[in-house]
């Protein structure tokens, strides 16, 4: 099937083709509101409400969770035509499936993705100004971006931490987790709210931690986190820009997904290199990405695609940095910038994650 194109000295449009990529934009936009269903489900705790308490009528989960049931209807019939719910007519039931509890409604399950959903609104919440600086050039200030998108990424990190920093990621470098439990001194460049640093002062009662971030809420809320704990003694953190170094000598230095964000990042790498003993290690964690844009592809690949353009490039742009965005550090890239630094050892260990990939770095 053929179609005239637009002018009239233009090929002919293969029609099926025009009618298959429509198809993939209605998907793609099913897909988008699907998401915003989500988001309110996590805010609302719709689907840990189903997985806790069973299947409901919409009025049945209207009582349960206090919420409307005129919009507990809309919400579910949502869901269950898009087949994240499955619904029985006869007994005008909602159901979560047993295999879609982990991405829904597990919290702190590496599966899960309420983080993932609680960060789109915080995403898309500065899209007047993104337009903006897409015209006139420039960035956006973090500062900009509302709580929901970090909260969301810690949420999504959290998952990541309590299953697999220790239990996985140290297991790739036994000379490290040996330091850790005989007793060491770590920092955490770009800490957030602590999870990375809790998770190992919990693992390594012997050694010490500090987390660096700009940030005073995230840090606020790591204090709060690290006394609730019991492991202030140990464990603390501190409002510092890793722009002008970090003071104090490490054993180990960590930065889990951030290098990407940063402003200057071999100026960061330089600090971190000075800051490390001749026998310091510097474990990375970025983006598992191929430095081939054609390799990047899949749905994967256009989330991070896209979160590159809402929030990595232009919070980086905005601090007069290189604006690497998401998929910025590739392993080439990565290798490249540690040696600029004087790094002299650089190996990607052998963890198996589609998300991440981890870099053991030496001086």
């Amino acid at each position: 099937m053929a179609v005239t194109a637009a002018t009239d000295h233009a090929p002919p449009i293969d029609g099926m083709k025009v009618f298959g990529f429509m198809n993939r934009v209605m998907t793609d936009m099913s897909g988008a509101v699907t998401s915003i269903m989500c988001t309110l489900g996590d805010r609302l705790g719709l689907f840990k409400e189903l997985a806790r308490n069973g299947p409901a009528t919409s009025h049945e989960l209207a009582e349960r969770a206090g919420i409307d049931a005129r919009y507990a209807r809309e919400w579910l019939s949502a869901l269950a035509s898009a087949g994240y719910l499955e619904y029985d007519p006869e007994t005008e039931r909602f159901v979560l499936p047993e295999e879609h509890v982990l991405a829904l409604a597990a919290e702190g399950s590496p599966m899960f993705m309420g983080g993932a959903f609680q960060q789109l609104p915080g995403l898309f919440g500065p899209l007047d100004e993104l337009t903006r600086v897409f015209r006139d050039g420039g960035g956006i200030p973090a500062e900009r971006y509302s709580h929901d998108l970090y909260s969301g990424m810690e949420r999504i990190s959290a998952g990541w931490f309590e299953h697999l920093l220790v239990q996985q990621w140290l297991e790739a470098v036994p000379d490290v987790r040996e330091r850790l439990e005989r007793g060491a001194d770590v920092a955490d460049v770009g800490c957030g709210s602590g999870v990375a640093l809790l998770t190992l002062a919990r693992a390594f009662p012997e050694s010490r931690f500090v987390g660096f971030d700009v940030f005073p809420a995230s840090l606020e809320r790591a204090r709060a986190r690290a006394d609730d704990a019991g492991l202030n003694g140990r464990l603390r953190f501190e409002e510092h820009d890793v722009l002008e170094g970090l003071p104090g000598r490490y054993d180990l230095v960590t930065a889990f997904d951030v290098l990407h964000d940063l402003p200057e990042p071999v100026r960061v790498l330089e600090g971190i290199r000075t800051a490390l003993g001749p026998e310091g290690v510097f474990l990375l964690l970025e983006i598992n990405c191929s430095d081939r844009l054609e390799e990047n592809t899949g749905p994967f690949a256009s989330i991070l695609y896209g979160t590159s353009v809402l929030f990595c490039t232009p919070t980086s742009l905005a601090a007069g940095g290189d604006g690497l965005g998401t998929m910025g550090l590739p392993e080439p890239k990565a290798r490249a910038l540690c040696e600029q630094a004087g790094f002299s050892r650089f190996r990607r260990l052998p963890v198996d994650n589609p998300f991440n990939v981890l870099y053991d770095v030496r001086p």
